[in-house]
């Protein structure tokens, strides 16, 4: 019997959108919304994971929402041991099942990786679609960029996750006849087609990316010839590293307490207190488990990070995780290679959203801050402006310190030349002696190459 015109062309309906299970030869069940969502939280049973369980919940709902997904359940799961089927145990599936139906869900959030075989497997028990939270991260980073290079960086994290999940797409086709008439062995299956298809588009998007990275590099070197050190602002996502961004540069970055509320790097330049001119950019937010191939695919936005002069990381002081945070944070920077212990860029820490504190844990922040020196602490509220001025101070002295200091006898009428000195060094002391003025001033190697030419001509 043959298939009706109405139903096979349900059936290519089915296969053109990849939801057509093979072996029960009928259309997954997608009819209930994917914007109305579950998130389940797995965390290790016995290895102290239980107090962090609820906090690493509360992250994976705000990613959720940050997308405007509504999410109508959310729950932990302890993991005694994981099951290579499902990663959670046939009782958590079940309890969840339930709940699915009853609420009407239509998309689960497991905030864990999952292999594509659980997915399918979790998706069939369910009848709904599950993604993990690399695949959660991604479309929120899809949501967010906004510039030509930030969705070429996005596609190209997507297509490498996607490359390895093309498990249930196209099983329906088999394997295609190559060769000529009947003689031809069994050519490329559609699942090798489509991983060679999406092969070539991201060596296109990788040569695209070098391209942006030819033209950083291009503008970090204008910058190091008109001497504009460069200060990069991190920090995990909802830090408020936009908020401090626009306080101090003056700018109106997308600044919203909301997870990864800023994709796009943004740069400015900024005067800071003893005179100087820096330029101040802010990047990406970082999170926890963050994936090693997303780290990779926008690796050309955070160059800007390891080419930086230093690096303020950017702390939610008010946040009861933050010395997590911070571990999580500088795991990403010793991976990208730009701090390296005893070596590496500067870093200073800005505690940022001390107005959210009580008074008393506001004083004991300070206190502790000052007596931490080396640390090079500094509370500050990027909404009340509060302490920003020492931060800024703060920049300022560390950059100063990355020349050596010297005494220039400079004549009074040359005024072009003193005046070359205040703009491209740290001038710490001048004392005019009849006509010639004395500075001493910290200057970087390639300011003091330029400044013996101007002396010598």
């Amino acid at each position: 019997m043959g298939t009706r015109p109405t139903q096979q062309a349900d059936l290519i309906e089915d296969l053109e959108h990849g939801e057509f299970d093979k072996r029960e030869r009928r259309p997954l069940e997608t009819a209930r919304p994917a914007t109305v969502a579950a998130v389940l939280c797995p965390y290790a049973h016995g290895r102290g994971d239980e107090r962090n369980s609820g906090a690493k919940l509360e992250e994976a709902v705000g990613l959720a929402r940050a997308i405007d997904i509504d999410v109508r359940l959310a729950q932990t799961a302890p993991l005694r041991r994981i099951t290579p089927a499902t990663l959670v145990g046939k009782g958590v599936v079940e309890r969840l099942r339930g709940a699915i139906d009853e609420l009407g869900i239509g998309l689960v959030i497991v905030d864990d990786k999952l292999t594509p075989v659980q997915q399918r497997n979790l998706e069939k028990a369910w009848q709904a679609k599950v993604i993990d939270r690399t695949g959660l991260i991604l479309e929120i980073f899809g949501a967010r960029a906004r510039t030509h290079e930030g969705r070429l960086q996005v596609e190209l994290a997507a297509l490498d996750y996607q490359r390895g999940r093309l498990v249930r797409s196209w099983t329906h086709l088999e394997r295609q006849r190559g060769g000529f008439g009947f003689l031809g062995g069994p050519g490329e299956s559609q699942i090798e087609i489509d991983r060679r298809l999406i092969g070539e588009r991201i060596v296109r998007i990788k040569r695209d990316l070098e391209g942006v990275q030819r033209t950083r590099a291009v503008n970090r070197v204008g910058r190091k010839k008109a001497r504009l050190p460069t200060v990069a602002l991190v920090g995990y996502t909802n830090a408020g590293k936009s908020t401090l961004f626009n306080r101090l540069s003056g700018a109106s970055v997308m600044a919203k307490d909301l997870l990864f509320a800023t994709l796009d790097p943004t740069m400015r330049s900024i005067k800071l207190p003893n005179g100087k001119a820096c330029v101040i950019s802010d990047t990406v937010g970082f999170v926890s488990d963050l994936p090693t191939h997303l780290v990779a695919a926008f690796r050309a936005t955070l160059e800007e990070v390891i080419e930086a002069d230093l690096i303020v990381h950017v702390r939610d002081i008010s946040h009861p995780g933050s010395e997590q945070q911070r571990a999580d944070v500088e795991a990403v920077l010793r991976e990208l290679g730009a701090i390296e212990e005893g070596a590496g860029t500067p870093l200073i820490e800005a505690l940022n959203k001390i107005d959210a504190l009580s008074a008393e844990a506001r004083d004991t922040l300070r206190t502790r801050a000052a007596g931490a020196e080396r640390s090079r602490q500094y509370p500050v509220s990027a909404v009340t402006g509060e302490g920003v001025e020492r931060l800024l101070e703060a920049i300022g002295a560390v950059l100063g310190q990355a020349g050596t200091a010297r005494e220039v006898s400079v004549p009074l009428s040359d005024g072009a030349t003193i005046a070359w000195l205040y703009r491209h060094g740290e001038v710490r002391n001048r004392r005019d002696d009849g006509e010639v003025a004395l500075l001493t001033v910290a200057l970087d190697a390639a300011a003091v190459a330029q400044l013996e030419r101007r002396l010598a001509r």
